[in-house]
């Protein structure tokens, strides 16, 4: 006898294997929907450790079964339904095919499919994986002929030139970023502790011109000292680490630090920054669910994802 009560059963939880139990869309060629949430295992892993993230996309599928039957109900968050208008709901276009062997190919997997989404202009919600996965979404938004502010939330810079011999993995998504024509400015908000990049990286972030939060910074001076960084009416694309969450919060990274974001700070920031500008894509990476503690990573990661397609789906509106 199982005398542990279902607790998920209080929320009319249902058993689903897309996000927040939205349609799916496997064929991206006849996607309609404005918001398009996709996920990839990884893109370039370093040798020595593989794809550490492969796991959370369906962690974080998993994590909003509870509320997957609440769907239509009030969000606080956003001040109302998670998704204003059935039109607006996003889709769920699963897991991309991932080789293990072969990174050229990931990285020409997420390109091509993140391209084919904005060409059906619709917002891609991309999910990691490692932060190497971003690098080929920032390359397909070449593809439109716009120009695009990248806002990084992370604690880390993400500009080492290169790390164990690979110039394409999750320590470079900045540098790589930075030699794009079309990304035209870079902010980088909640670096904090330790990290793997060097002073000699910074500087040279410095140079190229990127401007930095740090999240001491942002405690002090609050999401607005950001949000005055981002051009009105610009085209933005959010790289969001979720290491740059407090551990407190989502345990389930590999480089836990105190110090990190609140989870409404980091909502006020995506909010701000679609009220303020025009959020043209969006990746969460770095949830590693082996990590986790109770599964609090994935309740706080999912739940931020969760109010994060209610934005997009105001946006479209």
């Amino acid at each position: 006898m199982n005398d542990k009560p279902d607790l998920a059963a209080l929320f009319g939880a249902t058993k689903t294997d897309t996000f927040l139990g939205l349609e799916k869309c496997e064929n991206l060629e006849a996607l309609s929907a404005p918001v398009a949430l996709i996920s990839a295992l990884g893109a370039t892993p370093y040798g020595s450790v593989g794809a550490y993230c492969r796991n959370a996309p369906d962690a974080l599928r998993k994590a909003t079964g509870a509320l997957a039957s609440n769907i239509d109900r009030h969000n606080f968050d956003l001040g109302g339904p998670t998704f204003p208008t059935q039109v607006t709901r996003a889709v769920d276009c699963g897991n991309l095919p991932f080789d293990d062997q072969d990174f050229a190919i990931n990285r020409d997997t997420i390109h091509n499919a993140i391209s084919t989404i904005l060409t059906k202009s619709a917002v891609p919600v991309l999910i990691g994986g490692d932060d190497s996965v971003p690098i080929p979404m920032l390359e397909a938004l070449g593809t439109t002929g716009d120009h695009y502010t990248v806002l990084q939330l992370d604690a880390h810079i993400d500009w080492r030139q290169e790390h164990m011999g690979e110039d394409m993995g999750l320590s470079s998504t900045m540098r790589r970023a930075s030699e794009m024509d079309h990304i035209e400015r870079i902010i980088q908000v909640g670096a904090r502790s330790i990290g793997s990049g060097h002073s000699d990286d910074l500087a040279d972030a410095v140079a190229w011109g990127a401007q930095f939060v740090p999240a001491h910074d942002l405690h002090r001076d609050g999401v607005q000292a950001v949000l005055d960084l981002i051009p009105a009416g610009s085209n933005v694309v959010i790289c969001l680490d979720v290491d740059v969450l407090d551990p407190s919060i989502v345990p389930g990274v590999i480089g836990r630090a105190p110090g990190g974001l609140s989870y409404f700070q980091c909502l006020d920031l995506i909010r701000g920054t679609a009220n303020k500008a025009r959020i043209a894509a969006i990746d969460f990476v770095e949830y590693m669910p082996e990590a986790d503690i109770g599964d609090l990573g994935a309740l706080t990661v999912s739940r931020l994802i969760a109010s994060t397609l209610g934005l997009l789906a105001r946006q479209a509106t």
